[in-house]
């Protein structure tokens, strides 16, 4: 064991002698969270932005508009016809709320009619719109109903209607969407540095292979099994180096709420950081030079991050895309927390973590196996 500790100890010192490898390995992890930041920074609003031309002058139309601002989950916007296109096209607006001339006398009438609510964004803006709207308009209608036709009983109800005060209590509840979203964003791109970091700390043993000084170390008191699980170790210092200092910086810097109690994302990482070590020795024990090992990371490591949701949801891929990455660790690493996020107990996710080690177990156990059957080490070139 001792060692063990001194090759640990040579290998941090060697590794963070270079400049380059302090920003690979400290510095690249942070820039997930810094992407995540700019690509929601700009959502934190979370009112529709409502254009409301208005054609009819009777005091309905006004006060259908006048409830919609009190309900302070618009921003209204009085706009000219004119304007309509320029401003949905461009994104000032989500929606418009078009009130034709007719429309109050057709509220009057039971038939509510004459208003059109348009929007680029689909129903996904104006089903909500609607929902406060229509629901106002419809009692308005039903007023009229009961009063059936006259106009003073009409005026009386909808008088003391408008006036009446409700006791309400608002509960509001947090919208944790956004601060999901840049969490998965940020470990997403985590869980790829931690495998290209992991693959870079095991390039080692080739280059140690290429300038004999494997067979130096070999012939001294340490054997290679030594040396390969000192290469582990540091690898998994480091790994856990780069969780820590992200987890930090996303709860502590950026204030995100994860989701989910700090010890579990880490645990979760943390199991996840065997896989990248075990996934970067089998690559090593594969590879033939340096330059073999880069290839073959490069082929596998972004293609799989790619596949298995670590840049963006996995539920907007085809079907055949999300069953191929049942075969990739990083989809279940990113499931696991994700349903850890939605409120679910660690333990309803003991599937996502028996897969997580079976993959680490099964790397490990194919790089040992090449490794020791590879007689002839000195064949690396």
């Amino acid at each position: 064991m001792k060692d063990i500790l001194w090759l640990v100890k040579n290998g941090l010192k060697v590794t963070f002698r270079k400049k380059s490898n302090i920003f690979l390995y400290i510095i690249a992890p942070l820039i997930g969270i810094l992407i995540s930041l700019v690509v929601y920074s700009g959502n934190g609003d979370n009112n529709l932005r409502v254009g409301v031309l208005n054609k009819d002058s009777n005091y309905i139309a006004k006060d259908a508009v006048d409830y919609m601002q009190k309900s302070g989950n618009f921003k209204i916007e009085n706009i000219d016809e004119g304007d309509i296109n320029d401003k949905v096209t461009s994104g000032k607006l989500d929606c418009v709320v078009i009130i034709t001339d007719g429309f109050s006398k057709s509220v009057e009438s039971g038939n509510p009619s004459n208003i059109e609510v348009t929007s680029i964004k689909g129903a996904q803006a104006t089903t909500y719109v609607k929902s406060y709207l229509y629901n106002y308009i419809n009692n308005i209608s039903d007023i009229s109903k009961v009063s059936a036709g006259d106009k003073e009983t009409f005026q009386k109800i909808y008088t003391n209607y408008r006036s009446n005060d409700f006791n309400l209590s608002v509960n509001t509840l947090k919208d944790t969407s956004k601060s999901k979203a840049m969490t998965a964003q940020s470990i997403g791109f985590l869980i790829m540095i931690v495998l290209m970091s992991a693959g870079n700390l095991s390039e080692v043993i080739i280059k140690e292979k290429q300038n004999r000084t494997y067979f130096r170390i070999s012939s001294a008191p340490i054997n290679s099994r030594k040396y390969i699980m000192a290469n582990v170790f540091l690898s998994m210092i480091i790994v856990t180096i780069e969780i820590i200092l992200t987890l930090l910086v996303l709860t502590q810097v950026v204030k995100i709420d994860i989701g989910m109690p700090l010890i579990q994302m880490f645990g979760m990482l943390f199991l996840f950081g065997f896989v990248a070590v075990g996934f970067s020795l089998l690559t090593v024990s594969f590879a033939k030079s340096i330059s073999g090992v880069g290839a073959m990371q490069n082929l596998l490591i972004t293609p799989t991050c790619l596949l298995s949701g670590c840049f963006f949801p996995i539920d907007i891929m085809p079907k055949y895309i999300q069953k191929i990455s049942d075969f990739m660790p990083q989809k279940w690493i990113l499931t696991g927390l994700s349903s850890l996020q939605d409120g679910n107990s660690i333990t309803s996710i003991y599937m996502n973590i028996l897969i997580i080690i079976a993959f680490a177990v099964a790397f490990f156990l194919i790089a040992i196996y090449k490794f020791y059957s590879n007689d002839d080490v000195r064949n690396i070139a």
